[in-house]
């Protein structure tokens, strides 16, 4: 085992809140009088900051309608996703068998913390998280290193003696940024021909390959 700590992304890296994130999408979109994209088209925006995503797939950038729409979608969606995201298939195994080899593990999401943590709580593994920061924690959302280099901080770990392990381009800039290792976790809509030119130590087609690669 070569890192001192390992720091994972939540949506399609250790969980899948998919039927949460869609129907939050599907309120907020019809509260705004704005067409409902297929759920195909949402999944592929799992990870981008929530307002963005909207904006992305609407054209609205107006902050009237950014801000209806988190609201919207938050009324809808956190309560779901707090009463029953599913882990990915391995994220349990992988956390303990972490836990047992003494290496602390975080999280960095754009998820809201208080919902991390809600999921977290009804898997029983919150308190196998060091620490868990979303994007509520940070003024500068991924890939902006804010919320990695807090971790970092917090732990007393050098960038070099991290893993950071996410689904999207999104986190291998983010790891970039941060100074990080990279591992890209195939769980979500990238496919790994994405990661071929950016830094990486590993492309893991799922949770049970990663932790053969860490030797676990």
């Amino acid at each position: 085992m070569d890192y001192k700590a390992v720091i994972f992304d939540f949506d399609y890296t250790l969980g899948d809140a998919t039927d949460a994130i869609y129907a939050g999408f599907k309120a907020g979109m019809t509260a705004l009088g704005q067409p409902v994209p297929d759920r195909e088209t949402v999944r592929r925006t799992v990870g981008m900051v929530l307002e963005d995503a909207y904006t992305l797939l609407t054209g609205d950038d107006s902050q009237a309608g950014r801000t209806t729409f988190r609201a919207e979608f938050s009324k809808v969606a956190r309560p779901m996703q707090a009463a029953g995201t599913p882990l990915c298939p391995g994220a349990r195994e992988l956390l303990l068998a972490l836990e047992k080899a003494g290496i602390p593990t975080a999280v960095v999401s754009t998820k809201h913390t208080g919902t991390l943590r809600d999921i977290f709580n009804g898997h029983g593994l919150a308190e196998k998280f060091a620490y868990i920061v979303g994007g509520d924690l940070v003024s500068r959302n991924k890939p902006d290193p804010e919320g990695l280099n807090t971790v970092l901080g917090k732990l007393g770990v050098a960038p070099g003696e991290a893993l950071y392990c996410g689904d999207t381009v999104i986190d291998a800039r983010t790891a970039a940024a941060a100074g990080t290792a990279f591992c890209a976790v195939l769980n979500g809509t990238t496919p790994a021909e994405d990661f071929r030119d950016l830094p990486h130590v590993h492309i893991a087609p799922d949770l049970t390959d990663l932790q053969t690669f860490l030797g676990l």
